[in-house]
């Protein structure tokens, strides 16, 4: 493994792949050319972790076999991470330097000591804001560690990998889409919520809220998008509305985060009152007006008064029409989060 004298034009280009377009698959593969310049190594993985933990994900594997890369993604192989220190120690390490002898780690013993493999540095990958996504691991067939100065210079462009697979980065470039939005978070597949970046968090948005059960079961109907009206009881003069907009994250690794859910204040309502809303919002589900009314406990002929304002408000000819335009424009309180009578 030889030392790279040129430091300046490697971190350079990694920066520049950092803000490469694309999956974090593509970036991280275009990150092995510019590190062999860093370090020569003969294969590679690098692995994300879940954020629910316990396991990570590998994102890319070169040179490894099915069997290793199926391991990658187990929790037999976080268990390796954990025993080797790797993630803990927040800097490359050297198997030779690891505390645990690598032949008492199943992923050497198993896996690639029979393939040949004999060295190598794994580089854990920490965010500017402190969080540790993963690992990048450099695997070489020669059994002579790496001069320890190859870590130094590891350890200078490891942010920058690690801004490069970041998932929540690609998440960001979308969360930038609701440019007014005051607060955010992401949903993983298992119902935690995961922080956005540069927004904070919010009451309506923690875990297991109803507004956050309203924004998966509409995105769940297939589209990437949805936007709906969601009523703040912090707000000084209730209802005061806010508008939530959800978006479906990519399939990427670690595979498990699937909704980006955002707040921002609440559009122009066209005079739309509190009652409206949410007729509109069980009109955006097809509800006849006899089920409104039996939901809402009025009359039919309340309903229908209501709709024909609703129509008016929205310059709608048909009650298909306003349901559309409410959900086009998110101007519609889902029926989960329906209010006291008016």
């Amino acid at each position: 493994m030889a030392v790279s004298t040129d430091h300046g034009h490697v971190a350079a280009e990694l920066a520049h792949l950092a803000l490469m377009r694309g999956s974090t698959g593509e970036r991280a593969r275009a990150l092995l050319e510019p590190l062999q310049r860093v370090v020569r190594f003969d294969a590679g993985f690098l692995t994300l972790l879940a954020p629910a933990g316990g396991r990570h994900e590998s994102l890319l594997t070169w040179r490894h076999d099915d069997a290793t890369r199926r391991y990658l993604s187990s929790a037999e192989y976080y268990a390796d991470v954990e025993a080797a220190g790797v993630d803990r120690s927040r800097r490359p390490l050297r198997a030779v330097d690891m505390p645990v002898p690598p032949t008492e780690l199943p992923i050497w013993a198993n896996l690639l000591y029979p393939a040949g493999f004999r060295e190598g540095i794994g580089v854990p990958l920490t965010t500017i804001d402190g969080r540790y996504l993963g690992l990048l691991a450099l695997i070489t067939e020669a059994a002579q560690p790496a001069d320890p100065a190859v870590c130094v210079d590891l350890a200078r462009v490891a942010p920058l990998i690690a801004q490069a697979v970041d998932p929540l980065r690609t998440i960001g470039m979308m969360a930038a889409i609701v440019t007014d939005a005051v607060a955010g978070v992401v949903v993983a597949r298992d119902g935690r919520t995961v922080a956005v970046p540069g927004l904070p968090d919010h009451a309506l948005l923690a875990t297991g809220s109803p507004v956050l059960g309203a924004a998966g079961a509409r995105l769940a109907q297939g589209p990437a998008h949805a936007a709906f009206l969601c009523p703040d009881p912090s707000a000084d003069a209730a209802p005061d509305w806010v508008r939530i907009t959800a978006l479906a994250c990519p399939p990427q690794p670690p595979g498990n985060l699937c909704a980006l859910v955002l707040m921002s204040p609440a559009p122009h309502l066209h005079g739309l009152t509190r009652r409206e809303l949410e007729i509109l919002g069980l009109l955006v589900e097809g509800w006849s007006n006899a089920q409104i009314a039996a939901a809402l406990f009025i009359t039919t002929r309340t309903v229908a008064a209501h709709v024909e304002h609703v129509m008016v408000k929205l310059t709608a000819d048909s009650r298909t029409m306003a349901a559309t335009r409410a959900l086009r424009h998110g101007l519609y309180v889902p029926a989960e989060l329906k209010t006291a009578p008016e």
